[in-house]
């Protein structure tokens, strides 16, 4: 689904990657639900104040907007936390980005995506900055053009006990129980968020190709511009 590329693919993602900021903004205390995280952000003008949860959308939109291969540059990656509220000075926001990688150059995927939650604790980070870093870590390693919120939305069922301050890679040669566990609890996490953007790939495809459909027959002054941005 992901390597279709669907001229609707925008929408889809960006749909993941509301629900992802909804979780996030749960995990953090706030109230905001879906519809208010997208018309804070959506309703706002361009450089105006989104709020504190609205900045948690605009992370998990960078994620899903901007091409994979450019998101592990030490700007996005200062941006991102700096949406999250997270706080990290220049040189340990460098030391994370060579980190991830060495991470992705030199392990397996499942290594990888546990990694990414470990490198996010390393650094006394929330783990949901773990699920951000996991989402795109994949993308990359898969070849995919743009990476897929999947974790995100899942954070709250990723909840192992990663508390490791060695190379997850050699927790995991070394047989730690606890390691594997959470590796297991981690992958299962990613399977139930596969599962649920292949319904929500599903059910835009078919509301999609009803746009799509009768888009030729409007009328409206700068109808074709708008059907292209509900694609976005």
């Amino acid at each position: 689904m992901v390597r279709r590329q669907e001229r609707w693919a925008g929408a889809w993602r960006q749909r993941l990657a509301l629900s992802a900021a909804a979780v996030t903004a749960r995990q953090a205390g706030r109230v905001e639900d879906e519809a208010a995280l997208r018309d804070a952000v959506l309703l706002t003008r361009p450089g105006g104040n989104v709020g504190p949860a609205g900045l948690f959308f605009l992370a998990w939109r960078r994620l899903a907007s901007r091409p994979a291969d450019d998101l592990l540059t030490e700007k996005n990656v200062a941006a991102v936390l700096e949406d999250l509220g997270l706080t990290l000075n220049d040189e340990a926001v460098s030391d994370l980005t060579d980190d991830l990688r060495q991470l992705a150059a030199n392990t397996g995927t499942v290594e990888t995506l546990v990694g990414a939650f470990a490198a996010a604790e390393r650094y006394g980070l929330r783990r949901v900055l773990g699920a951000w870093l996991a989402d795109v870590l994949l993308a990359q390693r898969l070849g995919w053009t743009h990476a897929i919120p999947l974790l995100g939305a899942k954070a709250t069922l990723v909840v192992g006990t990663c508390r490791a301050r060695r190379p997850v890679t050699a927790a995991l040669a070394a047989g730690a129980e606890t390691e594997a566990d959470w590796a297991k609890s981690l992958l299962a996490a990613q399977a139930r968020a596969a599962l649920r953007a292949i319904d929500l790939f599903a059910e835009l495809e078919r509301r999609a190709d009803r746009l799509l459909a009768v888009a030729p027959k409007l009328r409206a002054k700068a109808a074709d511009v708008v059907v292209e941005k509900a694609a976005l």
